[in-house]
């Protein structure tokens, strides 16, 4: 039967005896409203890890809106249910101030390209929330392997860069974005579209698909491929797009003319939902490989 902890002390000292086992841990932190991408997550570290904890925590450092963090869908006992019939042994559900107590007073900041450029850039703030909250986790957690979904890249990417630079005993493991048949990328935000919202919502993933024909077709120009994402998106009137971009997957730089491991990004609004996508692609002597 799974089990529940609200108390750091708790489920550390949980973690803590596994490992005296010998046992290993897998940690998969998550804020919540589980869906099939999740649930994919948990069952990659089941697959690996003998003991798997599930995080559940809405983080409010990284919420730029009041309206935003107090929107956001509350879910645990259908979390609890989804994590345990999938592998999880262990939910850590804190409360807010288990986590933070009266405040918080130290934060952890990735700088660079890294958290500056795209959701950084709209999101001012976001990623020093992020990085925080993981770091405490990691924290809690000690030595793991720690899962997160491709289909926030960026911010796998910052948790891999702070991981390293820290040197955390965590392994950070990312994993392909889930989809829907018509390539939607499974979202807890995508219950807030309007079915018409829906309807329109994966034409994010045929930008992708575009930008990605074209760097396949040969394409080293950044600019050639981000208007050919830009004008798929522009097909469908219902969207207003944020960004589309092409950088490089471990910097997020942008090369030019484009080379290595790239990955294609798109944000966007539908009403007053905003999604993100995202697709990898590899270019290495004259061949171009699509990622997911």
């Amino acid at each position: 039967m799974i089990e529940v902890f609200e108390a750091i002390a708790d489920v550390r000292a949980h973690l803590d005896r596994a490992r005296r086992d010998g046992r290993t841990v897998g940690l998969v932190p998550t804020m919540g409203a589980l869906h099939e991408g999740h649930a994919s997550l948990v069952r990659r570290a089941a697959e690996a890890c003998d003991v798997v904890c599930v995080t559940v925590f809405v983080n409010p450092l990284q919420f730029g809106e009041p309206e935003d963090l107090d929107s956001y869908p509350r879910t645990l006992a259908t979390d609890i249910l989804l994590a345990d019939e999938n592998g999880a042994t262990v939910v850590f559900a804190p409360t807010v101030q288990e986590m933070y107590g009266d405040g918080t007073v130290t934060t952890v900041s990735v700088a660079g390209p890294l958290t500056e450029v795209l959701e950084g850039a709209s999101r001012p703030g976001h990623f020093d929330g992020v990085a925080t909250v993981v770091t405490k986790l990691f924290a809690i957690a000690g030595p793991c392997r720690a899962y997160f979904g491709e289909k926030d890249y960026q911010q796998l990417a910052i948790v891999r860069r702070m991981a390293a630079d820290l040197s955390l005993p965590v392994e950070v493991i990312g994993c392909p974005t889930v989809r829907d048949d018509d390539g939607l990328a499974l979202s807890s935000r995508n219950v807030r579209l309007s079915p018409e919202e829906r309807r329109a919502a994966p034409v994010l993933h045929r930008a992708l698909g575009a930008g990605a024909d074209c760097v396949r077709s040969g394409a080293t120009d950044p600019g050639v491929v981000v208007d050919a994402m830009t004008a798929a998106v522009a097909g469908e009137p219902l969207i207003a797009l944020d960004y589309a971009a092409v950088v490089d997957a471990s910097t997020f730089a942008t090369p030019a003319p484009l080379h290595g491991d790239l990955r294609l990004l798109v944000a966007a609004r539908l009403g007053k939902t905003r999604l993100i996508d995202n697709l990898g692609v590899t270019v290495s002597d004259g061949t171009h490989r699509r990622g997911k």
